[in-house]
């Protein structure tokens, strides 16, 4: 036994190597030998590769072998090699039900038992018609429009995860087949996955995420809105665009370009340049304010650029794994001499590539640090060619497509973040059609050519249900309904592409529409970007399927069309039929109170464009109105309180741009409401943590949803004067109060509804 793991020799000669990594999570190996070469996700550093020490236990008998962590458990038959696991308990969560296969070269499989209610989900953007996916049959493959990012993590509501460590093309049958069994198998590759034991969903998504990397936070100002010109635009139609978004007083942070802003059209190259006529660069002043990048920026916008890619990424990623490329080679002639050579022609020794576009000794970003130092922010990571298949090349690290197709989108996308980040020490903004497991940590996505519509939307839920956060689509902005989902999501996105989807061509009866919804998001945005920071420290996404937030309503996984954005913000999207879980429930847009569980038939105003439900309890942070993130200071917010029970808040806030949150330089507000008879207490915590910017001193303007008018409201025990210090309208009670000077003390809230 080794320190860190459990090899168990098997009757047939194989070997079975159990590693605890933590408590609650082991890995499990075949091999035909003992030799266990890293897998690709693990060199490439995409999947954690270093634990801290975990203390378990080897018991073996005669028959089989167990590894115990005090958490969890894992027995393994010394005959055939197949497995158990339980729970702290000793309860079975998994067992295996036929003898795992994985000799040498010919692939893997295993197959483990399903019980009679066990539900399953996971596996990412794969499917576009079901959120759980017992019965169903999925190919992990990526692959344009069809499955642009599968992620080979499934989990039960048994209790167990199980996310199978591989990049090669393999399949999942959840029951299709053996409606009592499911399978894990592939044509190539060896057996290697990782057991995760959790209470529930969100557990088992934390700890699936401390193995292939939290959802990053983007910067703050990608969680407004990104509009994407028509990609015949040239400078200045793009500062027209960002001008009329000015004028008609849209919010608008980031403004993107499409190929048409290349010399040449789809450069996969690493000699980009701007288009000569399109955007015209002066050779003498490429950088400063008097570019278009810096009429931009005065203007409150960031600049966004299209790309694609071809280019062999894994000579890189082998060069930051520390080792050489398999590929070996030489870039030059050969030094050797051969006396019966004597022409010494260099053309016949010099080694001839297949790749004529990849430069082996410049990583795939350096090129573009040269864009970023105009100003660039962010880059749009386009389908060509991360998706496309690859089936003759071998690529720089020895792989074949078959091994590599899978694993290239992240491999692309990390070196994009990870350049970006190292050239500026800022959150990068990258955004890719493609992805597979790890891509939370890289890149926000969106869902491809696919439109705006219930599929994108099924889409970006079952990413959320395997831990990526940062998941959007384009927003079909010519019907209320696209306009209503658009906004409602993680990061919203207008993209014109070939098309003219600008918002004021929209007409008389769409324009306001979007103008409101737009104006909705930016004042969310304090709510939005708590539940991002959510995101980066546990993977509980900011958009949540029915079934992770509600897991014991038999009617969540049917539930397609409908999701929560953050705690207390139920969206209803291409429907006005809502289930309403347990609890009250209010009409964000006309204040009617139902009780759940029930299903109704919303009543949508005719300028809105679909149901949005708060639920019972809420606190709901708001910005004032703004043009742009940073427009205005934010030392007076908006506090809403609906009061039901107990409820709290989190609200956190950073600087919104460099990376100092992950060192703690942020500042967390801890609010609570309690609602007991007639009385209402609100607890507004002291601003716990600092960071730039942070404004010195914090005033709230509270609003409280109540039932009645009240005969009292005090603030740390003063009694505030009715109609000077605070007012009462139409059911709601309004006041502003102030932090103290120093900062030190939590504000106290107390009103008394008159009976």
């Amino acid at each position: 036994m080794n320190e860190r793991w459990v090899d168990v020799p098997l009757l047939g000669g194989d070997t079975l190597r159990v590693e605890p990594v933590n408590g609650h999570t082991f890995r499990i190996r075949r091999r035909a030998d003992s030799r266990f070469p890293e897998a690709a996700l693990n060199k490439y550093d995409i999947v954690r590769k270093e634990w801290p020490p975990v203390r378990f236990e080897c018991e073996e008998n005669g028959e089989t072998v167990t590894v115990q962590t005090g958490f969890a458990l894992v027995t393994v038959s010394k005959r055939d090699g197949r497995i158990v696991f339980r729970d702290e308990r000793g309860q079975v969560l998994l067992r295996e039900t036929e003898r795992p296969a994985s000799p040498s070269g010919t692939g893997f499989a295993a197959e483990f038992e399903l019980t009679g209610d066990e539900k399953l989900y996971g596996l990412g953007d794969e499917s576009r018609h079901l959120l759980q996916k017992r019965g169903h049959r999925a190919k992990m493959w990526v692959k344009n429009v069809d499955c642009y990012s599968p992620i080979p993590f499934l989990y039960s509501n048994k209790g167990w995860g199980l996310f199978l460590n591989t990049t090669w093309r393999h399949f999942f049958d959840l029951g299709h087949q053996k409606p009592d069994r499911w399978k894990l198998f592939a044509k190539r590759g060896e057996l290697d996955y990782y057991l995760i034991a959790g209470s529930d969903y969100g557990q088992l998504l934390d700890r699936y995420t401390d193995i292939t990397g939290k959802p990053q936070l983007l910067p703050l100002w990608a969680y407004g809105l990104t509009f994407v010109c028509n990609q015949q635009a040239n400078a200045r139609e793009m500062l027209d665009d960002a001008m009329s978004f000015r004028r008609e007083g849209i919010p608008c942070d980031l403004i993107g370009l499409e190929p048409g802003w290349m010399e040449k059209h789809y450069d996969y190259s690493v000699d980009k340049k701007w288009h000569p006529e399109r955007f015209y660069v002066p050779g003498w002043a490429r950088t400063g304010p008097q570019t278009f990048v810096g009429a931009l920026e005065r203007l409150g916008f960031k600049l966004s650029l299209w790309l694609c890619s071809d280019y062999d990424v894994t000579y890189q990623a082998e060069k930051l794994a520390g080792q050489e490329a398999r590929a070996g080679g030489s870039d030059g002639a050969s030094d050797d001499y051969n006396a019966d050579d004597f022409e010494q022609d260099m053309r016949a020794h010099a080694p001839v590539y297949m790749d004529g576009l990849t430069k082996r000794d410049e990583p795939w970003f350096r090129h573009l640090t040269a864009f970023v130092d105009q100003g660039v922010k962010a880059f749009k990571m386009d389908g060509a060619r991360q998706v496309n298949e690859h089936p003759d090349r071998k690529w720089g690290n020895g792989m074949d497509d078959e091994e590599l197709h899978n694993a290239y989108p992240v491999l692309l996308n990390k070196q994009m973040h990870d350049g970006f980040r190292e050239h500026t020490g800022l959150r990068p903004m990258v955004y890719s059609s493609g992805g597979y497991a790890g891509i939370q940590q890289y890149a926000a996505t969106w869902a491809g050519d696919t439109g705006g519509g219930p599929k994108p939307l099924i889409s970006m839920l079952n990413h959320g249900m395997a831990g990526h956060a940062n998941a959007s689509c384009d927003m079909d902005v010519f019907t209320p309904e696209g306009i209503h989902f658009g906004f409602l999501q993680p990061w919203s996105q207008v993209n014109s592409w070939a098309y003219w989807r600008h918002p004021w061509l929209l007409g008389d009866n769409l324009l306001p529409m979007f103008k409101t919804y737009a104006k909705l998001r930016y004042r969310l945005l304090p709510y939005i970007y708590s539940a991002a920071h959510v995101a980066a420290r546990t993977a509980m996404p900011i958009i949540r399927a029915m079934p992770l937030a509600y897991p014991d309503d038999p009617q969540s996984d049917g539930l397609t069309q409908q999701y929560m954005l953050g705690d207390y913000l139920l969206v209803a999207a291409f429907t006005n039929d809502v289930h309403l879980p347990e609890g009250v429930w209010i009409d964000y847009w006309s204040g009617e109170r139902f009780v759940g569980p029930a299903d109704i038939k919303a009543n949508i105003p005719d300028d809105r464009g679909g149901p949005l439900f708060i639920k019972a309890g809420a606190i709901i942070p708001e910005w004032p109105e703004m043009d742009y993130v940073g427009q205005k200071p934010l030392d007076t917010i908006g506090l809403h309180f609906y009061p039901h029970g107990k409820s709290e808040f989190a609200l956190y806030e950073d600087d919104g741009t460099t990376c100092q949150y992950v060192d703690g330089r942020l500042a967390l507000t801890s609010i609570s409401s309690e609602n007991s008879g007639n009385e209402i207490r609100i607890r507004i915590g002291v601003r716990e943590g600092r960071y730039e910017g942070m404004p010195e001193r914090r005033s709230y303007e509270i609003s409280i949803h109540a039932d009645g008018e009240p005969s009292e409201v005090t603030v740390n025990g003063e009694r505030l004067q009715p109609n000077e210090q605070w007012q009462y309208t139409d059911g709601t009670i309004t006041l502003k109060v102030d932090e103290d000077a120093a900062g030190a003390r939590p504000l106290d809230i107390r009103c008394i509804i008159a009976k």
